[in-house]
């Protein structure tokens, strides 16, 4: 597929991106602090930290895969949004009084406190190596997306993407990261609303609506109800159960253990505000993601009445909301969609350039290092550590170009990353006590449990072990492969604390006498 933009189209961008680094610029005046460059001086309204959480959790590849999923299955990943109504509740109710009464602003000063330096020191790795993924994943796909509009190589779309949001994010700090958020936030729902609006308008009108395709091939569905957690062999087939633990899991490492998110619900005046930061967000991104999926609903019956789709050469779904964007809108909206794509990319990637620098200088560079770090030079390790891991991000993504398929790398890089870090935070929450070579046993079993639930699959294990070892293959949906990795890491961990809990009293209790 090669689209084309005309000049009202080009215009709209090179407008969106002058805006951009004028408003990095702008709030550049107001950074003059580390504290200012982390958390903005906590001085961002809820209103707009909520929108600044929401656009973490929306990106490239929600505007592109999500409709894509509706498209080849149906309704499953809502599940993944109701499942953060009860645990933006429990966050609020136990993590964010925790987080503002001890005025934090890197998250994982918390393991610290209650596992010691090695927990810290592990989760604050795991992030920053999981930031790069995620940069260069969005990065990859957001270049991909627009190189099929303009013609340049990808490699150039990705470095000049790459660089303009390292550019406003070097210079504003926090401050311009959220109010940047907030202006792409506005853009990103924009479009979606009027692509929504357009797809309902062909695919409800006539007599025979095309909408009844959609209906009769079960594309509203929420997905199986039957009781089992194994890959299954479509999409459609996907259990509410495996969604269910795949929405706890995430949504609770996003809001409880991702600096990320923490950061900017950190960056306002209070707790209330804080709180009402969180339920702004989750409150948005639920009814948001519905239209993301009726979109994609809409798509297919919109191509069910002919073979346009192959003709194009397209072959899943991913592929056709980009398709409808480039043969279907008019001039001028066509570029204000692009932008909004561009915009859910950005927004998630110049929060974790900001939130990665963060992380290098608390956890690492002032902990370790420099513990007596001056405010100047606190800036300008931010600012260098805010390009440094910009370029690396870069680098990777152009690395995806050649990778046989960028979401599976990034999916395997997550669940590795991930699992582990929510691990640690739910033992600290509930205050188990470990050794430091108790904490890396913990880790490794999360690790390598993770590890054999994404690699040890049926086309490994038929290709590389005799029949004999066909019984060590999993079959779990590989979405759940984050919540595995965690329960393994909790259940020997608990062992652990259990042990050295009657180890203690054994040793308080007097000779002879009854612990």
């Amino acid at each position: 597929m090669q689209g084309s933009l005309d000049k009202i189209d080009i215009g709209i961008l090179v407008l969106y991106s002058c805006v951009l680094i004028g408003m990095g610029v702008y709030y550049r005046r107001k950074c003059r602090t580390a504290e200012q460059f982390m958390v903005a001086g906590r001085s961002i309204p809820a209103w707009a930290a909520g929108l600044a959480v929401m656009s973490a959790y929306t990106s490239s590849i929600s505007y592109i895969a999500t409709p894509g999923k509706a498209f080849d299955a149906n309704w499953h990943p809502i599940i993944f949004s109701l499942c953060i109504l009860p645990v933006a509740w429990l966050v609020c109710k136990y993590a964010v009084p925790y987080y503002r009464k001890t005025r934090l602003i890197s998250v994982y000063s918390f393991l610290e406190e209650r596992l010691g330096s090695w927990g810290r020191v592990y989760a604050a790795v795991a992030f920053v190596l999981y930031m790069v993924c995620r940069v260069a994943v969005i990065l990859y796909l957001a270049s991909l997306l627009l190189s099929t509009f303009v013609r340049l190589d990808i490699r150039i779309v990705i470095v000049v993407i790459g660089a303009l949001t390292i550019i406003y994010t070097l210079l504003g700090g926090m401050e311009a990261v959220i109010w940047t958020d907030v202006m792409q936030s506005a853009i990103m729902i924009i479009g979606v609303l009027f692509c929504a609006a357009s797809l309902s308008y062909h695919v409800f009108s006539g007599p025979e609506p095309l909408i009844q395709a959609a209906i009769e091939q079960g594309k509203f569905s929420f997905g199986s109800g039957k009781f089992s957690l194994n890959t299954q062999e479509h999409l459609a087939n996907r259990t509410i159960w495996v969604m269910i633990i795949f929405g706890v899991v995430e949504n609770l490492r996003n809001l409880l253990a991702d600096q990320n998110y923490v950061q900017k619900y950190c960056s306002v005046a209070t707790e209330a505000e804080a709180k009402r930061s969180v339920w702004i967000a989750m409150l948005i991104y639920i009814p948001l993601t519905a239209v993301f999926l009726y979109i994609g609903t809409t798509l297919f019956a919109f191509y069910s009445q002919g073979s346009e789709l192959a003709e194009a050469g397209i072959t899943k779904g991913d592929q056709v909301f980009p398709y409808f964007i480039a043969t279907e809108l008019p001039a001028g909206l066509k570029g204000l969609i692009i932008a909004a794509i561009l915009a859910a990319a950005m927004s998630t990637v110049d929060s974790a350039l900001n939130c990665s620098a963060t992380v290098l200088l608390l956890d690492f560079n002032k902990r370790y290092f420099n513990p007596n770090i001056g405010a100047k030079a606190s800036m300008l390790f931010l600012r260098s550590m805010t390009v440094v891991w910009g370029v690396l991000g870069i680098g990777f993504a152009l690395l995806m170009i050649n990778a046989k398929s960028a979401l599976d790398v990034w999916w395997q890089m997550s669940a590795i990353f991930g699992g582990g870090t929510l691990g640690l935070f739910l033992l600290s929450l509930m205050r188990i006590r470990l050794r430091l070579w108790q904490g890396l046993v913990s880790i490794g079993v999360s690790i390598a449990v993770i590890s054999w639930a994404l690699f040890i699959r049926h086309d490994f294990v038929t290709e590389h072990l005799p029949q004999s070892w066909h019984w060590i293959q999993c079959n779990l949906d590989k979405i759940t492969v984050g919540g595995v990795g965690t329960a393994a890491m909790m259940a020997v961990a608990c062992l652990f604390g259990l042990t050295n809990r009657n180890r203690h009293r054994r040793k308080a209790s007097p000779s002879g006498v009854s612990a």
